[in-house]
């Protein structure tokens, strides 16, 4: 890595901006501290003695809902596909990303209540396919003064301002976010399906090197109802949620330059989750890898040999410049999975500390000979300059 070594992983782009947070994080007072310098440079210089992801360990739910600080890095992601009772859709991203100044050993009580040991980021987009129109917004937070922050007990929550996720008291989940004329309201279901535990009983490896893992789940078909607005109006929608959570300490590894990651929840009561991670040669790294979850909750394993990905159209970013795949066709000779994806709007481009691609996408195909379509997510790194060694 370049001057500052960042924990990143192909599934998400959200640890490499936390550098970028290192010179944008502003107090309530609008201005960079001292303090916050200190503890961004203390984050690196102490990196190689946070805990890291070496091998599977058991999660015990909500409690693992809640923060892993022993970890250097964590995020809690939301995307989802909704429509308005009058005909429109809409997609959404609502993320949270920690960053652990200090291991656990070198925190202690801070002087002033905006003392932090943790700091946190947030990216809050809507895409309103009627209207042709993206919007991304980003936030940058302490972990100090009931500002920012996380829990897993008693109840789950994460928030950033008035950006957050909470659970209720009958168990269902609590989406909002506002900005400018932007709002997003939802109530989430996190029931329907038993959280997913990723690569192998939730240990995710990304790479060669020990400890470059991740401890991996996600909670794949969440019924959601709520509101959004956007363009001066405001819809009553329903319709589907997806949620990631990811805690690690790791490093890109040599050679990869970015990813594409996939989420589709498919009419058939299944979903599909891979990832391609894509090497500077051109190659797909061998670590790329899935989970197909059947409608009973069962799962099987993907390796990156057992999918394929084509890519068709392509659309280039007037901001970044940056050309992305536009359309897919997904193959999945096991699972006997054919689908064809494409995006809901082609500019799903994030124009934040860093530019990528964060979409809602729709596909049709057939599996096990049967027809099947509906929504999902993609995320696409790496296109609008390679990943490695940026920072």
């Amino acid at each position: 890595m370049d001057k500052f070594r960042i924990d990143v992983f192909p599934r998400r782009i959200r640890a490499l901006l936390f550098i970028s947070m290192a010179f944008l994080l502003v107090g309530c007072s609008g201005q960079t501290t001292q303090a916050t310098t200190q503890l961004l440079s203390a984050s690196e210089e102490f990196s190689d003695t946070f805990v890291r992801a070496t091998e599977p360990r058991p999660f015990v739910f909500p409690e693992d809902h809640g923060p892993h600080p022993e970890y250097q890095t964590e995020w809690w992601y939301y995307t989802g596909n909704l429509d308005s009772e009058t005909g429109e859709h809409f997609g959404y991203q609502l993320t949270f990303f920690r960053r652990s100044m200090l291991p656990l050993d070198q925190q202690s009580d801070r002087e002033t209540e905006w003392g932090a040991n943790n700091i946190y980021m947030a990216h809050f987009a809507v895409t309103d396919v009627a209207a042709n129109e993206y919007v991304a917004f980003e936030r940058f937070a302490r972990g100090a003064a009931d500002v920012a922050g996380a829990t897993g007990l008693p109840d789950y929550s994460v928030w950033l301002e008035n950006w957050k996720v909470e659970t209720q008291p009958d168990g269902m989940v609590h989406l909002y976010a506002a900005q400018d004329d932007v709002v997003l309201d939802l109530m989430l279901d996190p029931t329907a399906k038993a959280p997913v535990l990723q690569g192998i009983d939730g240990y995710s490896q990304k790479g060669p090197d020990p400890g470059n893992a991740s401890y991996y789940y996600s909670l794949t078909r969440q019924p959601s109802e709520g509101s959004v607005s956007a363009g001066g109006k405001t819809y009553q929608v329903s319709g589907l949620s997806w949620m990631d959570h990811e805690f690690s300490t790791s490093a890109l590894s040599d050679g990869q330059i970015g990813w594409d990651w996939f989420s589709l929840q498919l009419s058939d009561q299944t979903e599909l989750m891979f990832f391609h991670i894509r090497r500077d040669d051109g190659t797909i790294d061998p670590f790329s890898s899935g989970t197909f979850v059947d409608s009973d909750g069962s799962l099987t394993k993907l390796k990156e040999d057992d999918f394929e990905i084509i890519v068709g159209d392509t659309w280039q970013s007037p901001r970044s410049g940056g050309e992305y795949p536009a359309q897919w066709q997904i193959l999945i000779p096991s699972l006997d999975v054919d689908l064809a994806l494409t995006p809901y709007i082609a500019d799903q481009e994030l124009s934040v500390s860093y530019a990528y691609w964060e979409g809602a996408i729709r596909f049709e195909g057939t599996r096990q000979g049967e027809p099947v379509s509906g929504s999902g997510y993609i995320e696409m790194t790496g296109y609008a300059g390679s990943m490695e060694g940026q920072f």
